[in-house]
């Protein structure tokens, strides 16, 4: 049974009323563009080639393909779509279109097929590619730190390259399990409520706060096992909340401002990350930097000496000034490179498989 209205994004495409509504205003569409929509999101998923829509949209009437074409410019007009980076509607070259955004249906449930194998592949590209972007972010600030660290070592003349690619190792292993559940978690959002839908940023949020949570009691237990001591302050829920909202909240603000590339993309990203940093370090929390500090302080002989970044800033021992730097520039390329690899992935899901 076919719905009487769906659902995708912020619309909804009444089928019986003849409407395409936004926020409860409706937009208009003459009765033709409105048909070729309704023919898209009925088959989501599926290509609608030229012929179906001279069949069941102009019903025989000969038109030329132009009409098709601006029939398609002016519904990604008022559905705030670009040909070039498509949400809603994409093109197959010499055959015709999809409709690619994930869409509901009042009253049944969205049939089994090519949407739901579109809603899957949309979940696992923006998780993978936001996944592969936080591990971008764990490889610089590995690199960063790692440098830093060697330097910064006590003492400083031995031992600098085992240094580097261990505080890389740790960098990079907990920007991937960190990413990867943020990613996954705005993805879920994104394929339950749509690419512009405030549940981006709930599912962020959301992952961020339970990998946040599990790694700081892991972190804990094993650091008691190992050393018979509880360290205390280092990051944990609250902090991977604020990450994840971070990044959920850039994806939405990207998706409704329609950045249109990865670069704008992961500009929002970075001021959203490198904020909630800002916020988590005034606060008392701490990032990555700041547990390492905790760590060392409570092992004894530790190497490392995070306190000598408080020295450069004019602070004693890793005070506010460090939290604040470093926590700013770890929420900065968490978020700009995370959000940067989830538009890739959308920008994936987007092409037909010839395009890939």
């Amino acid at each position: 049974m076919e719905p009487d209205c769906y659902r995708f994004d912020a619309f909804e495409l009444d089928r019986v009323e003849r409407q395409l509504r936004r926020g409860g205003d409706v937009l208009a569409l003459n009765a033709r563009y409105l048909d070729a929509l309704i023919l898209l999101v009925r088959e989501r998923g599926g290509l609608v080639t030229k012929d179906r829509f001279m069949d069941e949209v102009w019903r025989g009437v000969p038109v030329t393909d132009e009409a098709l074409t601006q029939c398609i410019r002016t519904l990604r007009r008022v559905l705030g779509d670009e040909a070039g980076a498509p949400r809603f509607i994409a093109t197959v070259p010499k055959y015709g279109y999809r409709f690619v955004a994930p869409v509901a249906g009042e009253g049944v449930a969205p049939p089994a097929g090519p949407a739901s194998e579109a809603a899957r592949s949309l979940l696992w590209r923006l998780g993978a590619g936001g996944t592969r972007g936080a591990i971008g972010a764990g490889l610089a600030g590995g690199l960063i730190y790692g440098i830093l660290g060697a330097s910064l070592a006590s003492p400083a003349e031995s031992g600098a390259l085992s240094i580097v690619l261990v505080l890389m190792a740790i960098t990079v292993g907990i920007a991937a399990i960190g990413g990867s559940a943020v990613a996954f978690g705005v993805a879920a959002g994104v394929r339950r409520g749509g690419e512009g839908s405030p549940l981006a940023l709930v599912g962020g949020a959301g992952a961020g706060l339970a990998v946040g949570a599990l790694a700081k009691l892991l972190g804990i237990d094993a650091f008691t096992l190992l050393l018979g001591r509880s360290p205390q302050g280092i990051t944990g829920g609250p902090e991977g909340l604020a990450l994840g909202g971070a990044v959920g909240l850039a994806w939405y603000l990207a998706v409704r401002v329609r950045t249109g590339d990865v670069r704008g993309a992961a500009i929002i990203g970075m001021v959203c990350g490198a904020l909630a940093g800002l916020v988590i370090a005034v606060l008392g929390g701490r990032l990555l930097a700041g547990s390492l500090d905790v760590l060392t302080q409570a092992a004894d002989g530790a190497r490392l000496d995070l306190g000598r970044i408080g020295a450069l800033l004019g602070e004693r021992g890793f005070g506010l000034r460090s939290r604040v730097l470093t926590s700013v520039l770890e929420g900065g390329l968490f978020g700009g490179l995370t959000v940067a690899g989830l538009w890739r992935g959308r920008e994936e899901a987007s092409r037909t498989p010839a395009e890939r």
